[in-house]
């Protein structure tokens, strides 16, 4: 008998790092528009691959769409859990404490 494993990792990068490819892009972009400069055009170059590799896509649409997608779930994972309105102090006191009330 031969075991069959089926590995279903996946390395992620630090959101940290995907706003800073997506500021870099946003950057190269909008100066390539204004002028395009042979520095810029290898900024875009080097940022649009680096976008492809960290989200594993092979466009820089479907690139982008994964880096959205990926900061949405991050900023979800690490949203706090619902809980009792933070005015509202939960109750402490006994039915002995609550016998005397003020007139």
């Amino acid at each position: 008998m031969v075991a069959r494993w089926k590995v279903g990792f996946v390395l992620m990068p630090d959101p940290q790092f995907v706003r800073t490819l997506l500021a870099r892009y946003a950057t190269a972009r909008i100066a390539l528009a204004q002028d395009s400069g042979p520095q810029w055009e290898q900024e875009l170059d080097d940022v649009t691959y680096t976008l492809c590799v960290a989200t594993g896509s092979r466009s820089i649409g479907d690139a982008l769409a994964a880096a959205d997608a990926y900061l949405e779930q991050s900023a979800a994972a690490k949203a706090p859990a619902p809980g009792p309105h933070p005015g509202l102090a939960a109750r402490t006191s006994t039915d002995a404490d609550d016998s005397t009330l003020a007139a």
